[in-house]
């Protein structure tokens, strides 16, 4: 053997021997939860769990069916990856609120957790995603909750059942329930993440009796039926509602409020997809029902079931049946602005909307003409819209707790910026998600894009603290910003727009006139009580009694 060649075998000798004596790579960190081990991820002091499986995989025979626990696993679970989306069909068009969809599986029910490196006995933010209950992921980049748990508590994102998979009733469902009933298993896989939450969120160093739970549009809706849900009681203490909408549902077998039955949807559905019994749509590929059941016209939603529902929203708060816990709730000035197949058909022209307005409305309609006036129709209707839909549920909502005597914190979300406004969409639908989870550099391709400057870093850290604050305590409270007033304080409320500012009396009389419109509606029986939109409304009924 040669020199040079000797020479090149002992330097390879020494590279081996120096990475043999190298330390290994550092492992992440390591929790010994009650449900398995995992490993996760750290930075910046903020450690994340991703993809743990909270219920078993619900696919073959479980799908339509109540989740079930996950299994057990041996050693330390892999957890630095988001779990697959739960099933849903792709964008049909350019949104300002699509992503490229990540992987996608039947088998979805995971959640994900950041948490403070030193945490113990921290708040805990349970975080219930938006999308209709049709799209959406807890591992959408948007809801990183890296910035909160930075505030010292410990957030948890969950997947659930979406589309015909988590929501469809169907009598051959109904009667292979112990129960009788079907439907909502959407619901029931928020309920099994929360018990979850319950069982193993302090090996995570979070306290599971101070657990605070909270949505966004369809997250928020989630969170009312939550809160109503006899089998809900005692896994949380405090709830948030953005953007939420208290709407009229089917009944499982009844018609009620003109809706057709839940179990006669998924009859339709079912015969539509070409499936003829329950053993067929079971056998069918779960990607071709997502992607199908939208073009039927099958839209997905909770079913009046007597009892994981016990009845409409509406019915239940009144009653007082809620979870006596304290609210945060709001909505944004611009939500329909990024919703417009929400809008009817405008009228030919001011003299047109005003007849149907009045035509409508009654003896209220000079109310609302006050208020949407005809001068400006397009405005007026925006305004109406967001008005019976998100206005009317975020205030009935904290008045309805303050009545219980509960903690309870309005917000009017009214900020923009330049591509808000040269997009037209001012504090559109959902735009407040960036500044409460502090993730302006992760919003989806065509958001409008968030400057880089003091104004909205200031705002999002108020909006942070706020939102921590209340998951901490009960009581939104920011560092140098104005004290949020009760809304048992002259209907306290706060407006955010640059700048976080306290007010009173939000839209003076606005909740009060669509909370009487509703009423009759309600109290007639014979339609969405919900559908209160201006021009297309069903004519006001006759009074009823406990009804102006």
């Amino acid at each position: 053997m040669n020199g040079p060649m000797i020479r090149r075998l002992s330097h390879v000798a020494l590279a081996v021997a120096a990475l043999s004596a190298a330390p290994a790579a550092a492992a992440g960190p390591v929790v010994d939860a009650p449900a398995g081990q995992v490993e996760g991820s750290e930075a910046k002091g903020i450690r994340a769990f991703k993809g743990i499986p909270y219920a078993a995989p619900p696919v073959g025979k479980l799908r339509w069916a109540p989740p079930q626990p996950a299994e057990s696993w041996d050693g330390a679970r892999d957890a630095t990856r988001f779990g697959p989306a739960c099933l849903q069909p792709g964008p049909r068009g350019p949104s300002i609120y699509a992503w490229d969809l990540p992987a996608m599986s039947e088998d979805c029910l995971s959640l994900n957790i950041w948490t403070p490196q030193d945490a113990k006995n921290a708040p805990v933010f349970v975080w219930i995603h938006g999308g209709a209950l049709t799209g959406g992921s807890g591992g959408d980049p948007i809801y990183d909750g890296s910035a909160l748990a930075e505030r010292g508590i410990v957030v948890v994102s969950i997947n659930y059942r979406l589309g015909a998979l988590g929501w469809l009733a169907h009598p051959q469902l109904s009667a292979e329930s112990a129960d009788g009933v079907s439907g909502n298993y959407g619901l029931l896989d928020q309920i099994a993440a929360l018990e979850w939450v319950q069982r193993n969120i302090g090996a995570f160093g979070g306290s599971a009796a101070n657990v605070t739970i909270a949505g966004e549009s369809a997250g928020a809706l989630s969170v009312m039926y939550l809160m109503t849900a006899p089998a809900a009681r005692g896994l949380f203490h405090k709830a948030i509602a953005q953007s939420a909408y208290m709407v009229s549902a089917p009944g499982l077998r009844d018609k009620l409020n003109g809706m057709v039955p839940a179990e006669a949807q998924g009859s339709d559905l079912a015969a539509k997809l070409g499936a003829a019994d329950l053993a067929a749509l079971r056998a069918m590929p779960a990607k071709d029902i997502a992607e199908k059941a939208p073009a039927t016209g099958y839209f997905p939603f909770p079913a009046v079931d007597g009892k994981i529902v016990p009845r409409q929203l509406v019915d239940s708060f009144d009653r007082n049946e809620q979870a006596p816990v304290p609210i945060l709730a709001g909505f944004n000035a611009g939500e329909i602005r990024s919703l417009r197949f929400l809008l009817p058909k405008p009228p030919a022209d001011a003299a047109a909307y005003e007849a149907a307005i009045r035509a409508n409305y009654g003896e209220f309609a000079d109310a609302f003409l006050a208020r949407y006036p005809a001068k400006v129709i397009e405005e007026s209707m925006l305004a109406a819209t967001r008005d019976a839909m998100y206005g009317w549920t975020s205030e009935r909502l904290v008045s309805n707790q303050a009545a219980l005597g509960q903690g309870a914190y309005l917000y009017y979300f009214d900020h923009g910026y330049p591509a808000t406004a040269q997009w037209n969409l001012h504090a559109f639908h959902a735009a407040e998600l960036p500044y409460i989870f502090g993730t302006a550099g992760k919003t989806p391709p065509l958001w409008p894009k968030i400057p880089d400057d003091l104004t909205e870093r200031k705002l999002a850290g108020a909006m942070g603290d706020y939102w921590a604050s209340f998951a901490r305590s009960g009581r939104p409270q920011a560092k140098g910003q104005p004290d949020w007033p009760d809304y048992s304080d002259n209907a306290g409320f706060l407006h955010i727009a640059e700048a976080p500012k306290a007010g009173h009396n939000l839209l003076p009389g606005t909740a009060a006139l669509h909370e009487a419109v509703m009423c009759r509606r309600r109290a007639a029986g014979d339609t969405p009580w919900n559908w209160n939109i201006g021009v297309i409304s069903p004519p006001l009924p006759p009074k009823a009694a406990g009804c102006q």
